[in-house]
Order: C-alpha cells, then structure tokens, then sequence
C-alpha cells in the first residue's frame, strides 16, 4: 500500500477586548452591560467559503453518470540511505456509476490494467500475461475496500470515486480554508483550498468553471514518516457514452490464472 508533514497551518487569534473597569464618578444614566461574547467556536480554522468549495466539487463528482480522465501519481518514499526518493506512475481512469471501473496504468513500475463490472474485479498484468479474477461486492467503495484487503491494491484517488466524496473530506474535519487562486494547473484557473481531518492533511486544486478536482496534495495524519503525495488530473471527459465492453478485456480473460494475494502476505510453504 502506498502509506497514506503536516501542512502549515497558521490560525489568528484575535486578543480579548478589554473593558475598562473601576466606578465612574457619574455613569451614564442608561448605561447597558456589555453583550456576552460569543463562544469560540470548535475548529476556528474551518471557512464556511472553504467548505462549500469542498461540497460543491463533491457534489459536481457525485452527480457524474460517466468520466474519464487521467491520473500522475507521485509518491516520496525513504531510502536506506534516508534520503527522500519520489516514485511517478499514470494510470488512465474511466468510470461509470454506480459500480464500473477501468485503470490502466502503463507505468512507471509494472504495468497493470483493473476492471471491475459492478460483478468481478480482475487484475491483469500485460507484459507477464497473467491474470487474477474474483468475484466483488455490488458498490465501488466495497470493492475498493476488498482489493485492498486481498491483494493490497490501492488507487490513490478513490475518495473521487464515493458516491459522496465529501464525507470523506469531512470525516474528522478540524480546518478547511481558501489559500488563494492558481492560474497554472492544467492551464485552467483553480481554487486552492487547504483542509485536515482525522486521516490527511492536504490542499486542493478545483477548477472554478468546472468544479473538477485538478490536483490534490496530501500527507497522512497516522504515517509516521509524513511521506508526501501528489495527484494530478487531467484531460477530463464527462458524462461520456460507455459500454459494458469498457469494463473487461478479452486479452486478459484469455490469460493464464492466479489468485489474488497480498505481496505483504507471509511466503507459503511449497509441497513436493
């Protein structure tokens, strides 16, 4: 799996007003106590603007019938030396709701085609011609969820797939605010938006014309190395025409067999 440093986070805070005190020789004849202050609220860092920049993209994947677009991952991972080395693959993603799914992803590091048809998940793995089958739960983020538990297979931008993406955005969330705009990610102006919450800390790009995500950056509250991850998307196609073909592939069917298994799984014992 790839693991899921903090992003700055600065947070103003307004001192205290103070009264004056001590007894007027002549108060005012209708003097009035002050008003209570208003109770500090829980995350004082949470932008109701930030928020709803973060809805409205969830609701703009949600309401998707059908998308394609492309993905480049980077991801740090710490040499024996100590020293910070980043990893880059491109996976090409489709996907039709509510529970069909395609990546490709020719590389970096072995190439590998998924499918899942709302039935079956299949992995394939076209240079060594082989392939692994097995049945999957009805919904995309149960299948998710069972890919990784058997075979460790993860794709680093399934909270874009949710049914409602913002729930995993707002699960634990404790800052969301507007860092600015970008007129420099896949050439389209964006909205940056920085949030935490109980399992990442991260910062959003979204488009401001069309409310698709465009890159994302994010570090994992609970990896104690705080490895740093990017995303980028682009060459996005919505709600485009797709067919039952989209989701298999005859070439892989006809592969030999395998099993789905962890690559952490511990070896098994070879019988004679």
């Amino acid at each position: 799996m790839r693991r899921h440093k903090y992003l700055a986070l600065w947070l103003l805070a307004t001192p205290a007003m103070l009264l004056p005190g001590g007894a007027q020789a002549q108060p005012a004849p209708q003097a009035h106590p002050p008003p209570a202050a208003s109770p500090e609220p829980e995350h004082p860092a949470i932008e109701p603007a930030a928020v709803e920049m973060l809805k409205a993209t969830s609701r703009r994947l949600a309401g998707l019938k059908s998308m394609t677009f492309t993905v480049v991952s980077t991801y740090e991972s710490i040499a024996r030396t100590g020293q910070s080395l980043y990893f880059t693959t491109q996976s090409e993603v489709t996907v039709q709701r509510p529970n069909k799914l395609r990546v490709l992803t020719p590389g970096d590091g072995p190439a590998s085609d998924f499918y899942y048809d709302g039935k079956t998940m299949m992995a394939y793995a076209p240079v060594e011609n082989l392939v692994a089958i097995a049945d999957a739960p009805p919904t995309m983020e149960a299948m998710l969820l069972a890919a990784y538990d058997r075979a460790a297979i993860y794709f680093p931008f399934s909270a874009l797939l949710a049914a409602d993406p913002y729930k995993n955005l707002s699960d634990g969330l404790t800052a969301a605010f507007a860092v600015g705009q970008s007129h420099l990610v896949d050439g389209v102006i964006t909205d940056m938006v920085a949030f935490t919450n109980k399992n990442v800390q991260g910062e959003i790009w979204i488009g401001v014309d069309d409310g698709l995500p465009r890159m994302y950056r994010v570090t994992y509250v609970k990896d104690p190395q705080h490895l740093h991850y990017q995303v980028d998307l682009y060459d996005w196609h919505v709600n485009v025409k797709l067919g039952p073909g989209d989701f298999t592939s005859a070439e892989a069917l006809k592969a030999p067999h395998m099993q789905f298994d962890r690559p952490d799984a511990p070896a098994k014992p070879r019988t004679n």
